[in-house]
């Protein structure tokens, strides 16, 4: 395993010689540098997990060094070190970006305990990181990404549901991911080690679908040349998943009942039953009460696939997800690409196409979402998806949204004053950038476009938390 890499940057001889000793002992590959200046220059030319900084140098001080440090892009850890400590030096250099703060003279165990911690904090960040990969890889098609509390109480409940052998019924419209949380109950339940079978009712024809799910045997109609395995039997011990359960048609709603009832299935032409144990998945973007009030489908059935109900929230209703969810998209499409397609990368969404895309209703939803971003990359001549590659009906949604000037001049109460208003605009952008970013400074400096200090002026300014 490669050794974690720091680096040292004091203009103190004697202490770049001790701590250099000190880490290396510890099994850590220490470099140093004798001021801000020289050690900015060591920290853009190689990569370091941690850094150690002092905040008094010639050159270049510690707080310049990790204000340049941080805009650079490079992701290793800088604690700051100082013998004119004060809490606002402190405070300045955490909010510049600093992971920790450590006075001088300098303590061994303090220093020891504060880097070990950060070490055991990067590999658990980077553990869960492979383990969030490998969960993403193990989906068929688009991936459960999202924070919103509207999806996590849907997880939640579907990860209680999965210790149970209940029947589950996901609800929801086209493109949410109804497939997704079924495969992902299946994972999650003790069956995970069997079979997932799933079908979609609707896309077989009514008078394939009983010998589908049931099975026929030889001679049992014209055609059926030999025994015929049913996809409930290709189940046993594992998990159904019956996609579009509302096209079933109601004479074959009665033999499903009945199997899900007993615990058996008796194959087309044959007159034995067949015990199986099958966990039951279903899901559907219909009503299904409106579909029973209709007569379209039965009431009993209903109450039997209606054990446990998962609704999953359609994308417009979801669009703080928005972000990751490009995020997972534009990453998969760079994974796609061959080594003569690599100048093609996404690497970021300009503002204004950002503003489409979280507007857009989503009709589709994710799936909706998933085909746009791969039709915007596609077609995308620079390395960030823009408001004219995407699909017409997101850009005719973005221009029909955009507010008029009466609309701007009522948000300001007829207040014609620039000076004022800018200071209105600045507080609004700090806010949406910030809300976009779950409170990253950092990131959300970047989106407005300013330094982080100025950021943090501007938020200190403006009295926003």
């Amino acid at each position: 395993m490669a050794k974690t890499r720091v680096l040292v940057i004091d203009d103190e001889e004697s202490l770049r010689h001790y701590l250099k000793l000190l880490l290396e002992r510890e099994g850590f590959d220490v470099k140093v540098a004798v001021d801000g200046e020289k050690g900015l220059q060591q920290a853009l030319k190689e990569e370091f997990d941690i850094i150690l900084c002092d905040i008094r140098m010639p050159e270049r001080d510690g707080l310049g060094f990790l204000e340049e440090f941080r805009k650079s892009g490079r992701v290793g850890k800088v604690i700051m070190m100082s013998a004119y400590g004060s809490r606002d030096t402190a405070f300045q250099a955490i909010n510049l970006g600093a992971y920790d703060y450590v006075d001088k003279p300098i303590q061994r165990d303090e220093l020891l305990l504060a880097i070990h911690k950060l070490v055991e904090r990067e590999k658990l960040q980077k553990e869960n990181r492979r383990l969030q990969m490998a969960l993403m890889d193990g989906y068929d098609d688009e991936g459960i990404i999202g924070r919103s509390e509207s999806l996590k109480k849907v997880l939640v409940r579907a990860q209680k549901a999965a210790k149970f052998s209940s029947t589950v019924l996901i609800t929801g419209e086209n493109g949410t991911g109804k497939e997704l949380v079924a495969r992902a109950i299946h994972r999650w339940s003790d069956r995970a080690d069997r079979e997932l079978v799933d079908v979609n009712c609707g896309s077989i024809p009514e008078n394939l679908l009983e010998s589908e799910l049931f099975g026929h045997a030889r001679g049992a109609f014209t055609g059926a040349h030999r025994d015929h395995t049913g996809l409930f039997e290709a189940a046993h011990n594992g998990t159904l998943f019956l996609d579009e359960i509302g096209e079933i048609p109601v004479p074959l709603q009665v033999k499903l009942l009945r199997a899900l009832q007993q615990g058996q299935i008796r194959r087309v032409g044959e007159t034995q039953t067949r015990d199986i144990d099958v966990r039951i998945i279903a899901a559907t973007n219909k009503n299904l009460p409106e579909e029973v009030d209709a007569g379209r489908f039965r009431e009993d059935l209903f109450y039997r696939l209606n054990v446990v109900t998962l609704e999953i929230p359609p994308l417009r209703d979801r669009k703080e997800d928005i972000p990751l969810l490009l995020d997972f998209y534009m990453r998969r499409f760079n994974a796609s690409l061959t080594v003569q397609q690599l100048d093609h990368q996404l690497k970021g969404v300009s503002p204004e196409a950002m503003r489409a895309l979280r507007s857009y209703d989503w009709p589709g939803n994710v799936r909706e979402l998933k085909n746009a971003i791969e039709s915007a990359a596609i077609s995308e001549e620079t390395n960030q998806l823009t408001l004219k590659s995407l699909p017409g009906p997101i850009q005719d949604f973005e221009s029909s949204a955009t507010p008029s000037s009466e609309s701007m001049l009522a948000l300001f109460g007829g207040d014609l004053s620039i000076k004022r208003n800018t200071k209105k605009v600045e507080r609004i952008l700090i806010q949406k950038a910030l809300e976009e970013t779950e409170g990253n400074r950092t990131a959300a400096a970047r989106l407005l476009d300013i330094s982080h200090r100025a950021l943090l002026y501007k938020m200190k300014d403006y009295e926003i938390s």
